[in-house]
């Protein structure tokens, strides 16, 4: 078994590698593309050890896994809402086929509200993963 934890969440650890398919419980995550581990690895330390545990949970329950852990932002796409002491992370996903979940965008949040340009380039990276 994958542990995310020792992944993202260990202050000595400098650099993580995300697997591209973690595989535990019931769902499989996915990542759009490399780029998307490569964000999420350059968060803060404490954002990234929340996100490894929030990514558990989804793996665990799936659509059920609610706010304030995971928000529907509509039309299929959901945020992760990872927290720490040194910022606020947010990562976007969708569900496909066969219990998938692929991370379409990840960013550190800034404001309060999310920006539009990180809700655009997360839908249109849903509709290429619906779509083609």
């Amino acid at each position: 078994m994958h542990d995310i934890m020792q992944e993202f969440g260990t202050k000595y650890l400098r650099e993580v590698t995300i697997n591209a398919n973690l595989c535990v419980m019931g769902y499989d995550i996915e990542y759009f593309h490399s780029k998307v581990k490569e964000e999420i690895s350059c968060w803060p330390a404490t954002v990234r050890a929340d996100y490894a545990r929030l990514i558990e949970l989804l793996m665990e329950f799936g659509p059920d896994l609610r706010m304030p852990h995971s928000k529907a932002m509509g039309s299929g796409l959901f945020e992760l809402r990872a927290r720490g002491k040194d910022g606020v992370g947010r990562s976007f996903y969708c569900f496909v086929k066969n219990k998938r979940i692929v991370i379409l965008h990840a960013f550190i949040k800034k404001t309060q509200a999310t920006p539009k340009r990180e809700l655009t380039i997360a839908r249109k990276r849903m509709k290429e993963v619906h779509h083609g």
